[in-house]
């Protein structure tokens, strides 16, 4: 399991467009991402119950990658965070 914590930068937090690019981003890989934000877990791939959290900007999340792949999404999901959210 590999995991780390990112505090997001986007003024509006996370919503639609980028829940849906981000739940694209992980199912090209075999490993789960879970987001970890005030003692809820959400799958990155559940968008609604990801949009749901009300992570706005200024919040700081632990995003939590488990799998086969783990190494290689984890890094493809930092980058992805740090390019959008």
């Amino acid at each position: 399991m590999k995991s780390f914590t990112y505090t997001i930068t986007d003024p509006i937090g996370i919503h639609a467009r980028p829940a849906g690019l981000l739940a694209k981003e992980a199912k090209k890989y075999a490993s789960t991402v879970t987001i970890d934000y005030e003692a809820k877990e959400v799958k990155v791939t559940q968008m609604l119950k990801l949009m749901g959290m009300g992570i706005k900007q200024g919040s700081k999340i632990n995003v939590i990658v488990d799998g086969p792949d783990e190494e290689a999404c984890a890094a493809a999901m930092e980058t992805f965070f740090k390019a959008n959210l």
